[in-house]
């Protein structure tokens, strides 16, 4: 078995500074000074000191230890990978994240007590939330090492959240520790009081034959297929594994594909908008349809559902409010997965007019969509570059028109309009 940094494909100098800060974490935890918590230029200093190594130049990003992260990178660089594989290594028994041992098995499956996962299930993190979870990782850790906070999404953190956070941040306690993902380290995905208070580690967009390795490798499929799949999803590790093994997921794309032949005219631009719109919706519905219904199961019988008695009866009159929380958590949730499965199909689409630019600049680089690189070459011819080029601009205009909460249904027919009128 890999260490606990396996599965983080193409990142090698990400992981050279994270198995660097963990080494460090480690000799500050043996060392006979406790850290105290002044944060992050004591855990540094400390770990220079107890590192038993010479200190470190102070430009060299990756020196020692600190008390918060930005894990930054596009989608499907491994932003929540490479923040739980750091977890794994501070839980560690050995300090250099084995893989095998129960700090690293616990972590890696999300049952360690001292490691706190946040994963929004809506379209932000609330205030409320973020409150909870600092008051929580206040506490000493359990099993002697660290107590660490992942924050998947940290750019959807409201201002309010955010401030909570940036609380902790500023004053944490002696052993917590705080890894936030986000695709950068711009003002409208993170603070930048809370940016300059963490250490960033930068991923990259893994290249398409690390992917087709990994997933060889990890995964034991095909070689030819783990090739077509890590090109088609553009670096996307989890996209391809999906590609590759849900035959669901390729009849998705190859409805999104035949978008460009549909586009004849504004009727057929409103159909294909729609279909996409309504694709989306019925991918998200069946993603999240187990989930809420476990979930209303589990509160209404928390509640007394099925009990006998007056008080039984009574405790479910009362319990109207609650289930009114749980359908809107589960609605918000339901809305961030039809986003998802949206964006990914505008990242295919996105793909294939990206396949016709380059086709029609006659670029020496391979394409995207091997499967669909004809019908590529042919819109190259007829749009030329200048008509590609904005083709795919936009498709990026209506995935940025959605982030900023723009209706889907109008940015896509907006979208679809574009297309046709080239």
């Amino acid at each position: 078995m890999t260490d606990v940094f396996g599965d983080l494909v193409g990142q090698d100098e990400a992981v050279a500074m994270l198995r660097r800060a963990a080494a460090s974490a480690a000799a500050l935890l043996r060392a006979p000074v406790t850290a105290p918590a002044g944060g992050h230029d004591d855990l540094d200093a400390l770990a220079e000191e107890y590192d038993g190594d010479p200190a470190p130049a102070p430009a060299d990003p990756g020196a020692g230890m600190t008390h918060a992260w930005i894990f930054t990178g596009p989608p499907g660089s491994g932003r929540s990978v490479a923040a739980r594989a750091f977890a794994a290594a501070l839980e560690c028994v050995h300090g250099t994240g084995c893989g095998t041992c129960p700090g690293c098995h616990t972590t890696l499956t999300g049952t360690h007590a001292d490691v706190r996962l946040v994963v929004p299930e809506g379209l932000s993190i609330g205030v409320n939330e973020m409150r909870v979870l600092v008051l929580r990782a206040a506490s000493a850790p359990s099993g002697g090492r660290w107590q660490i906070v992942i924050i998947e999404d940290a750019d959807r953190l409201t201002e309010a959240a955010g401030n909570a956070l940036l609380k902790a941040i500023e004053e944490p306690p002696p052993r917590t520790v705080f890894l936030l993902c986000a695709p950068s380290t711009h003002p409208d995905d993170i603070s930048v009081t809370i940016r300059s208070r963490c250490r960033v580690v930068p991923l990259r967009q893994p290249p398409p034959a690390a992917v087709a390795e990994v997933l060889v490798r990890r995964d034991g499929i095909a070689p030819d297929v783990a090739e077509w799949a890590a090109a088609a999803a553009q670096g996307h590790v989890g996209r391809a594994r999906r590609l590759a093994r849900d035959p669901e997921a390729r009849q998705r794309r190859d409805a999104v594909l035949a978008v460009p032949r549909r586009l004849t005219g504004v009727g057929a631009a409103f159909d294909a908008a729609s279909a996409l719109i309504e694709a989306a919706e019925a991918e998200a519905a069946a993603s999240v349809a187990e989930i809420d219904e476990a979930e209303r199961r589990a509160l209404q019988t928390a509640l007394g559902a099925g009990g006998t008695g007056r008080g039984a009866a009574g405790a479910m009159r009362g319990a109207a409010g609650q289930l009114k929380d749980l359908e809107k958590r589960q609605k918000s949730r339901a809305t961030r997965a039809q986003r998802d499965a949206l964006d990914r199909a505008l990242v295919d689409l996105a793909g294939f007019y990206r396949d016709a630019l380059t086709m029609a600049w006659r670029a020496p680089v391979a394409p995207v969509h091997t499967d669909t690189a004809s019908l590529a070459g042919a819109g190259a011819q007829k749009w030329d570059a200048e008509g590609s080029l904005r083709r795919l601009e936009a498709v990026l205009e209506c995935r940025a028109a959605i982030e900023a909460n723009v209706k889907p249904r109008i940015a896509v027919e907006a979208m679809m309009l574009a297309l046709w009128r080239g």
